[in-house]
C-alpha cells in the first residue's frame, strides 16, 4: 500500500503503516465476523490479529503512547487508532527480526544470503 502523506522519519513512518494495518484488520475482522454468523458458525471475534512489525521504537511507542517528546509530537491523533485496538486486545503488534522479515524481499535490496534465506 502507497503512503499518501510524507513521514519526517522512518518511526513515523512505521507509525503511518502500522495505522494502515490496524484499520484493514480491523475490517477484514468485522467481514470475517459477519460472514461466519451468515454462515450460523460461530464467531472467533475474541482472538486477537498478530501484526507484526521490526521498527522497535515504533512497537515501544505503540505500547506505552505515542507522544514522548520533540520527535514524535507533530504526529496526527489519528494514527493512534492501533494503540486504542491494542488496549482492547483486537490486535497484538508482534516484533519480527529484519533477517526474518518476508515483507522486505519487496521493499529494499538484501545480503544474497538473507534474499535466499527469505525465499
Amino acid at each position: 500500500m502507497k503512503q499518501m502523506l510524507v513521514a519526517t522519519s522512518s518511526n513515523h513512518s512505521e507509525i503511518i503503516d502500522l495505522h494502515e494495518a490496524s484499520r484493514e484488520c480491523s475490517w477484514l475482522r468485522s467481514m470475517i465476523h459477519h460472514i461466519w454468523n451468515s454462515c450460523g458458525l460461530p464467531s472467533k471475534i475474541d482472538i486477537q490479529t498478530v501484526i507484526h512489525e521490526d521498527n522497535a521504537t515504533c512497537i515501544a511507542q505503540m505500547k506505552e503512547g505515542f507522544i514522548k517528546g520533540d520527535k514524535t509530537k507533530h504526529i496526527f491523533p489519528r494514527f493512534f487508532s492501533a494503540r486504542k485496538l491494542h488496549k482492547a486486545k483486537v490486535i497484538e503488534v508482534r516484533q519480527i527480526r529484519s533477517n526474518e522479515n518476508l515483507a522486505d524481499l519487496f521493499t529494499k535490496s538484501l545480503p544474497k544470503c538473507t534474499f535466499q534465506k527469505l525465499v
